[in-house]
Parts: structure tokens; sequence; C-alpha cells
């Protein structure tokens, strides 16, 4: 899955055209590892109509801060240039499709 850099973060997520779901990680969250392989399959069947990115928050402080983000996983959907939906903790990829499904 793509990563994003408090460098690339405006172009890579800011100014995408499609909406974007951003995870704000860390190397040392398990439940961030358990969500991996739910966030690739997502990346990989729901890439035409949004992008799924990782921002790893110990390597990128300022956007982790930017956006007031305290636990991992959180997931920020953000949608012509702004955040339009927080989340949150791990969970299963149908419910994250369901809570996904208002902004995407």
């Amino acid at each position: 899955m793509p990563e994003v850099t408090d460098a690339d973060f405006a172009a890579e997520v800011i100014g995408s055209e499609l909406p974007v779901l951003v995870e704000f990680t860390a190397d040392w969250c398990p439940p961030c590892r358990q969500m991996a392989p739910v966030l690739s399959a997502l990346a990989e069947e729901e890439g035409d109509r949004f992008r799924v990115v990782q921002l790893n928050v110990d390597q990128n402080p300022a956007t982790t801060n930017a956006y007031k983000v305290l636990s991992m996983p959180t997931f920020m959907v953000f949608r012509g240039g702004e955040p339009v939906k927080s989340m949150v903790g791990s969970r299963p990829k149908r419910r994250l499709l369901e809570e996904l499904a208002d902004v995407v």
C-alpha cells in the first residue's frame, strides 16, 4: 500500500481528484498490522472509487499533529482536499466499507 509523508501529503492526499482513505499508523501498533490485509484488499477492490494510503505517525509528526491524531489506527477520509470523516480503531472490511459508504 502506498505511504505518504509530511513532504508529499498535500500533493498525494489534499490534491487528489479521488477521495483518499488515510490510515495513520505506526510500526509498533498491533491493530494497525491487523488492518494491513484489509486495507490492501480495499485498495485493490475499490481503487476506481477511492485511494488508500498510509502515513507513519512516528516519521511524520507535522501531518499527525495538524490533524490531531492521538490513537492508532486512525482513519481519515479526505474528499476535495478536506477531511470529511474520521474513525479510530480496527474493524472488519465489511464494517469499514459500510462506514465509508456515505463519503466515497
